[in-house]
């Protein structure tokens, strides 16, 4: 005999936990990307884009009359992690709903996209010794051995 004051069984309990995004690697579709950076916002400018996107004609070219800049608030570039790749890629994802996402590499045209941010040109804030002393770990000796080879 149960007491009265326990919750039946058979009555599920729920989950007061909201659910965190589901984002998986396009070339690992079973492995969670991992990463949390910063999200640069698509841009859209032409209607044509919008079409592209599954907007008619018509109401594509009235939106971006009224907002000749159009942001996308459920598509942008992030920088994801795969431990399967063992690397960071970038990322284009486009949300479906609050925990579903699509995701696929993102290609250096969509950077066009993205208000200012031009991939071609390099940071302005950072130095150019600085901007070679990071290239230099994939540069060779004479040897053909690597500058920071460990042993």
């Amino acid at each position: 005999m149960t007491p009265s004051f326990l919750p039946p069984a058979e009555t599920p309990r729920r989950n007061r936990r909201p659910r965190k995004r589901e984002l998986f690697c396009p070339a690992h579709p079973e492995q969670q990307l991992l990463g949390n950076g910063r999200k640069y916002f698509l841009h859209l400018l032409t209607p044509e884009e919008l079409k592209q996107r599954g907007m008619s004609d018509k109401k594509a070219r009235l939106l971006i009359q009224a907002y000749p800049v159009l942001v996308l608030s459920n598509e942008w570039l992030e920088q994801l992690f795969c431990p399967e790749c063992g690397c960071s890629r970038w990322c284009h994802v486009a949300r479906l709903d609050r925990v579903e996402h699509t995701v696929r590499w993102a290609p250096r045209e969509l950077w066009e996209q993205v208000a200012h941010v031009d991939p071609v040109v390099a940071n302005p804030s950072v130095s150019e010794f600085s901007r070679r002393e990071a290239g230099r770990q994939r540069q060779k000796r004479a040897d053909n051995s690597r500058y920071f080879d460990p042993g």
